[in-house]
């Protein structure tokens, strides 16, 4: 089974994925008048009016700090060691281009879950790739085919998680795999039951916290070991480039090997283009009032997620050995090895924390997203609510016990399969984007506050939820 699940992996990776990511982020970026680079300043501007609860929906900060739950998983951890291993220090290079490129394919994707969001019974917004493939598209089948997708990949998912944690608590304590699970689980349980609105509140505190003590102890240990930043930064650069293996002959990596690993797991972190993301961004009651200012905001999350906390995760692990590639252990073990010799021997229960952490906050916001697609395929009864609240733990506590690669490769497969459904739908909709991005720019040069008129747009007007974008306040 694992053979099977390598052989899908290859050909969905090598000749379908790659491209796909690369032609839609740059599509994307010119479409939108590379908003990624000329915009981003006013994430601080939306964020910063945005903290204050809105009717209806979350602030844009607790949707950004929920988006970035579920990014900021293992995959910034033992996902980075596992691109360093495969494709050597330059996979580095190409996970930071996929964040570049994946931050307009974010802005697309959120901002049109932004547009086409609906209410459920309780006013809460919902939204994401199954309602726009649904209203943008017309094809409720494909959005019912994307949503159960969604499902499944959130159930393969969350036992990635359990399996880092339970590796890396074996590793810093011996404490056994499946009392590491069932402990995930029950601290999974109790969060899940707070429905989105109490989930986004523990995630716009919990989150930065995480993130920033990671960070910051990655910063002190590159100060600690400055001298070898410049070889570390030279190892990256021309082991993206294929100048490398010139070098080093045999052993060292091609620029395909590069180019595949930090692309995959570079979207297996930031999940720019695979269509998770905006089942947070639509529950936003965005501000200012327009789509694209969430998909503004959304982007920072692939920023944040990639550029800095997978950095940082690199950093270590370079620094420890560039040639950390080539040692027997991978994953969340190699992580934990470079912070011990880093460091000291307390590091390795340091990073079980931190993984724990991350994992947690994955498995808990997986859950929303799955519970958001269960009330689009009209199947949130209690009965089926708690039915998938028992298969999350149930994945949870046998993650734990799963081989590592095994789990890793239904994950690739599933996360594949997604980004395939959700690619093809923004890119159908790329000219709903063009216009959203447009409407939003143009009012920006003008000085005023970007508020989105659907009546300018009659088109898409008539493919809007009732009420979704009624009663919007004055300028």
């Amino acid at each position: 089974m694992p053979d099977f699940f390598l052989f899908i992996n290859e050909i969905l990776w090598d000749s379908v994925m790659i491209y796909l990511l690369i032609g839609a982020g740059i599509w994307f970026t010119v479409r939108s008048g590379f908003i990624q680079f000329r915009y981003l300043r006013h994430v601080g501007k939306s964020l910063k009016n945005s903290v204050t609860p809105q009717p209806g929906g979350l602030t844009s900060f607790q949707a950004l700090c929920t988006s970035l739950a579920a990014r900021a998983g293992n995959g910034n951890l033992m996902g980075v060691a596992l691109a360093i291993s495969a494709g050597g220090p330059g996979a580095v290079f190409w996970m930071w281009v996929s964040a570049l490129i994946g931050m307009a394919t974010t802005f697309a994707e959120c901002a049109l879950a932004q547009l086409y969001k609906d209410r459920d019974e309780h006013n809460q917004f919902r939204g994401g790739p199954a309602w726009y493939i649904t209203r943008g598209l017309g094809m409720r089948w494909l959005g019912i085919i994307f949503a159960l997708f969604l499902l499944v990949y959130g159930l393969i998912f969350n036992t990635v998680q359990s399996n880092t944690v339970a590796h890396a608590l074996r590793y810093a304590w011996e404490i056994p795999e499946l009392l590491s699970g069932v402990l995930l689980a029950a601290a999974a349980l109790l969060a899940i039951r707070l429905g989105i609105r109490g989930v986004a509140r523990i995630m716009q505190w919990l989150v930065p916290a995480m993130i920033l003590v990671w960070v910051l102890a990655s910063l002190l240990i590159g100060a600690w070991h400055v001298d070898q930043l410049p070889g570390i930064i030279n190892a990256i650069f021309r082991g993206a480039f294929g100048w490398h293996e010139a070098a080093a002959g045999a052993l060292g990596y091609t620029v395909s090997q590069a180019l595949t690993s930090g692309f995959q797991r570079g979207i297996l972190s930031n999940e720019a283009g695979m269509g998770t993301t905006p089942n947070a961004a639509a529950a936003a009651a965005s501000w200012p009032p327009h789509p694209a200012a969430q998909g503004i905001v959304q982007m920072i999350g692939v920023f944040t997620d990639t550029l800095i906390v997978c950095t940082a995760s690199a950093l270590i692990v370079l620094l420890a050995n560039e040639s950390a590639a080539d040692t027997p252990l991978n994953g969340i073990e190699l992580v934990q090895q470079a912070m011990v010799s880093l460091t000291g021997s307390w590091a390795a229960g340091f990073v079980a924390v931190i993984t724990a952490l991350f994992a947690f906050t994955t498995i808990v916001v997986n859950y929303i997203y799955a519970e958001n697609n269960l009330i689009f395929l009209r199947l949130h009864s209690k009965r089926n609510l708690w039915l998938m609240r028992g298969g999350t733990l149930l994945m949870v506590i046998t993650g734990s016990l799963l081989s590592l690669p095994m789990v890793w490769q239904m994950a690739d497969v599933m996360m594949a399969l997604i980004a395939i459904v959700n690619l093809s739908a923004i890119l159908l909709l790329s000219p709903v984007v063009r216009i959203i991005a447009n409407d939003y720019l143009r009012q920006r040069r003008l000085g005023i506050r970007p508020v989105f008129n659907p009546q300018r747009y009659p088109e898409i007007q008539r493919q809007l939820a009732p009420g979704a974008w009624d009663n919007l306040p004055d300028r």
